[in-house]
């Protein structure tokens, strides 16, 4: 099928497009609202700017497409192959991209509050100041993905890897961690405040400076982390592995260290006051 065509036919009140071939077309600046383009192949397809709100392109193939600065609320890409795909600046807000193949995506500055990215691969994709807050990330592989200063308030990342992710100065207030994976993650200045990562694995994970304010991070493994100068004043370490970890100059504070594993930390003037609950 031809551009136009589609266009046209679209025009007329024809929405469903489901399987159509339309791999490297121009359709920047359209509006393709409710659309169906399940099945589609639209690979290197130009969607800049778009409006593709409730559409459907689930399970579509789009490879290497352009939706930089696109409408994509409440879209459905559930399943599609998005590698490589650019989404800068692209409204994602409830969005479904469960199982959905976004590796090496360019997620930066995108608005996706509320999007679903369970289950999919988010491997390598550049998630630099994304507003991801509320969203979900459960066993989603964000693997040496980019996530600086990236907004996830509220977010749902239980039992998902993020081995070796940048989230310097990332905001994970309220994140849910259970069971993620974090193993030399970069938190270097993130904000964890109240942050729920009971069972998580951070070992050898740069937590310096992070501010982890009432965290929970019991039966946490924090093996060889560097937490130099954070802060986990009244953060919850019942039963973490602390062992060979920096803790110089930390602030634990009414934290509740009780049954942590200390074997050769560093704690190298680190704020413990008789007040700390320790055994």
């Amino acid at each position: 099928m031809q551009t136009e065509e589609l266009l046209d036919r679209y025009a007329a009140g024809e929405r469903d497009f489901r399987e159509v071939m339309l791999a490297g077309s121009s359709l920047s600046g359209r509006d393709l609202r409710g659309i169906n383009l399940r099945g589609a192949n639209l690979s290197q397809a130009d969607l800049e700017g778009a409006d593709l709100s409730s559409a459907n392109l689930r399970e579509a193939k789009l490879t290497g497409t352009d939706f930089s600065h696109a409408t994509l609320l409440d879209t459905n890409f559930i399943g599609a192959d998005l590698e490589g795909a650019n989404l800068l600046e692209a409204d994602l807000s409830r969005a479904g991209l469960r199982g959905s193949k976004l590796i090496g995506v360019n997620l930066c500055r995108s608005n996706s509050p509320e999007a679903n990215f369970g289950e999919a691969n988010l491997s390598q994709a550049n998630l630099v100041e994304a507003n991801l807050s509320h969203a979900s990330f459960h066993r989603a592989k964000l693997i040496s993905s980019d996530l600086t200063r990236a907004i996830l308030e509220g977010a749902n990342l239980s039992n998902a890897n993020l081995n070796s992710a940048i989230l310097e100065g990332a905001i994970l207030s309220g994140a849910v961690l259970h069971g993620a994976s974090l193993e030399q993650a970069d938190l270097r200045e993130a904000d964890l405040t109240r942050a729920q990562a009971m069972g998580a694995v951070l070992i050898n994970a740069n937590l310096g400076q992070a501010n982890g304010r009432g965290i929970n991070l019991s039966w946490t493994s924090l093996r060889g982390a560097n937490l130099r100068r954070a802060n986990l004043y009244r953060a919850n370490l019942i039963w973490a592995n602390l062992s060979e970890a920096d803790l110089s100059e930390a602030v634990l504070i009414n934290a509740n260290i009780n049954r942590v594993n200390l074997l050769n930390a560093n704690l190298t003037g680190t704020f413990m006051p008789s007040g700390t609950t320790h055994e």
